[in-house]
């Protein structure tokens, strides 16, 4: 998930995207895993967001800038990565709710779908500050 309120103050400073991208319960997993070679190819899976039943974007890995292992190179430059780490890839096309001025609110059930994995679904929840 992306806190885009918050990157939007962020991103004028250059201090992030930070607080935008690592916020208590914005880091959704699971519960499905796969291993590499129960994909016929991580570079071509139809990916799909949904909130409320209703497609929000649909993309495909095809389209990805940077392989995995591209992303691997570069952290590990500089960073030491440990075994069940995540590695976030970034948004899929379309798949930005600021691209098309749609925003979610609480009771929303957003769906991420990756073909060949399953679907990602949670609930929006409006925490009390």
């Amino acid at each position: 998930m992306s806190a885009r309120d918050t990157q939007t103050k962020e991103m004028p400073g250059q201090l992030g995207p930070a607080k935008s991208k690592d916020f208590d319960t914005g880091n959704c997993m699971g519960p499905c895993l796969v291993t590499y070679d129960e994909l016929r190819d991580p570079y071509d899976l139809t990916m799909i967001a949904r909130v409320n039943g209703e497609e929000w974007g649909i993309g495909s890995s095809s389209t990805m800038m940077w392989k995995f292992e591209d992303l691997i190179q570069h952290i590990s430059a500089s960073e030491t990565l440990y075994p069940g780490e995540f590695l976030g890839s970034g948004t899929v096309g379309s798949g930005c709710g600021l691209e098309t001025s749609r925003f979610l609110t609480a009771g929303d059930v957003v769906e991420l779908e990756v073909e060949g994995i399953g679907i990602l679904r949670n609930r929006i929840i409006r925490r009390n500050m």
